[in-house]
């Protein structure tokens, strides 16, 4: 059967149309991209909750990722599993001698300027997160950035038309064009002459008033497409209408969204954290922004103390007798038992007492001084060592439970171990002074019980001040949550208060117990020590 050549040239067409539609499938690109910058893994989640924020919005133009030497190729495989473009570049040196030391290699955001291989980019920093759609800034002129200070244009979301030209005339002047922050943003505001008198870029207008104007050189963006944080502070909400916001800039250096406790100051926190639950599992162990370096860490974390406190409890109780005949004792305690032992009152802040059984006890006249200093010495190490062994980018739950956990085992244990050599100073004291009872503690019967009278095995008051100072330690950061606070000043004011509060009772609480201490070593000089669960015992 003989083929027409009409009919070889429809199958010809139709191969030739079928494999057009097969190549631009796997070489479409746009022309068009979101960019950010990456210098190292730290900001690796800030990265991916904002990719996550930008698929949010329905957007399928490219995201390109620039990374530094200083990411790890774990970091890479992430992001790209994440649907980012990565791609390595060089670190540009920062030209000023006088500069923050952080400031070395952020003269590398001027490559975005390079990125010729596109029409148009919208530059994003790692801090931001995009609530609302922004595709419209594709629509801007060759230059747009957000006015901070009223006259100073900020970085961290700019939309730059690419040219090399621009790039190259950049690159010639950066030793010589000032710059107020010591980095790139400065340099930008010095480069880029009047651009405080540039017009507001009006994202509404028709499209063919958009496409018969001349491109501006430079347009201002509407706060609504850089919102900062710094400016919710100021009147613990948005300047803008709430509802319209399109990005927000986490711009505060200590307070970043992903570090644990920043949730617990600041609202706006919230947005992204709840774009980070969603993270899928892009590798094994990364949904939800997880880590699995530092999930291991949490678990180890999460046991540490709990086996520091199992063997405290195995070495001052569990080798003197067994666990079945303390369980005995407390409960003929709870059923009225009368106990051996009568500690020094609260009260007994003189530096001479008469102890109940008449032996006078001469408690050195600065022992309440030093132990103040210990306990408060004690409690800042508990405060500072859980800050720097808990993983910033946990979730904000795991990290305060971590930092109550540490920080309660630590002060105990060290401010415990401080009691106990205070109980061993009044015993030596008591041999140097060579006051001793005739009987010192008498073993008895209680009527009807047939039980022998043992020593307490946890003094009542320790653990009244205990709890107490646990107590307050978590009611002065939670007195805002308390009151419903969402200020940040208000917020600081409050756990403040509610800190000076804590450090009062700390104060009463370090001098009575190293009173108490002492006085029972004092008084039992020859009597061998029961061990004690309680540390502060």
């Amino acid at each position: 059967m003989r083929i027409s050549v009409l009919q070889l040239g429809v199958v010809s067409l139709l191969i030739f149309l079928i494999c057009s539609c097969f190549i631009g499938a796997y070489s479409s690109k746009s022309d068009e991209a979101y960019v950010t910058l990456l210098y190292g893994d730290e900001f690796l989640l800030g990265v991916r909750v904002l990719g996550k924020s930008i698929r949010d919005t329905g957007s399928t133009k490219d995201m390109v990722v620039l990374v530094s030497d200083g990411v790890s190729e774990y970091a890479k495989q992430l992001l790209k599993a994440d649907g980012w473009l990565v791609e390595k570049i060089s670190l540009l040196a920062n030209p000023n001698q006088v500069r923050p030391r952080r400031f070395w290699g952020v003269y590398t955001k001027l490559k975005v300027f390079n990125m010729t291989s596109y029409k148009k980019v919208v530059y994003l920093d790692a801090d931001t997160i995009v609530v609302k759609s922004i595709e419209d800034l594709f629509k801007c002129g060759k230059f747009c950035a957000n006015l901070k200070h009223s006259e100073r244009l900020n970085s961290g979301v700019m939309v730059v038309e690419p040219s090399e030209k621009v790039f190259n005339d950049m690159m010639s002047k950066v030793t010589t064009l000032p710059s107020y922050t010591g980095g790139d943003q400065g340099f930008l505001n010095s480069y880029y002459v009047g651009f405080a008198n540039a017009h507001v870029y009006e994202p509404n207008l028709p499209s063919d008033v958009l496409n018969s104007r001349k491109v501006p050189e430079m347009e201002r963006l509407s706060t609504l497409y850089n919102a900062d944080v710094g400016l919710y502070l100021l009147a613990n909400k948005w300047m803008v209408d709430e509802k319209e916001l399109r990005v927000i800039h986490y711009t505060l250096g200590p307070l970043k969204p992903w570090d644990w406790w920043t949730s617990w100051l600041l609202k706006p926190v919230d947005v992204w954290q709840n774009v980070r639950v969603q993270l899928q599992e892009s590798l094994p162990g990364t949904g939800g922004g997880k880590n699995s370096r530092d999930e291991l860490l949490v678990k180890f974390l999460y046991l540490l103390p709990l086996l520091l406190i199992a063997f405290c409890y195995y070495r001052s109780f569990l080798q003197t007798q067994s666990l079945w005949h303390h369980i005995r004792q407390m409960y003929y305690r709870v059923r009225g038992g009368v106990l051996a032992y009568a500690s020094v009152p609260p009260s007994a802040i003189s530096s001479t007492q008469q102890s109940p059984n008449g032996v006078q006890l001469k408690v050195p006249t600065y022992l309440g001084a030093i132990s103040i200093c210990v306990c408060f010495a004690a409690a800042l190490v508990s405060l500072g060592l859980p800050l720097l062994i808990i993983p910033r980018q946990v979730m904000p739950w795991t990290g305060l439970f971590l930092m109550y956990e540490w920080t309660f085992t630590l002060f105990f244990l060290l401010f415990g171990s401080y009691l106990h050599l205070v109980y061993q100073w009044g015993r030596i004291a008591a041999n140097q002074s060579a006051q001793f009872l005739a009987h010192p503690v008498a073993l008895d019967y209680e009527p009807g019980k047939g039980h022998q009278r043992q020593q307490s095995c946890c003094d009542a008051a320790a653990w009244y001040y205990g709890l107490g100072m646990a107590f307050l330690a978590i009611a002065a950061p939670a007195l805002p949550g308390i009151f419903g606070v969402t200020s940040l000043f208000l917020r600081l004011g409050l756990m403040v208060v509610g800190g000076l509060i804590l450090a009062s009772f700390m104060t009463y609480a370090s001098e009575h117990l190293s009173i108490r201490s002492f006085g029972r070593g004092y008084e039992e000089r020859n009597t061998p020590r029961s061990r004690s669960i309680c540390f502060l015992c």
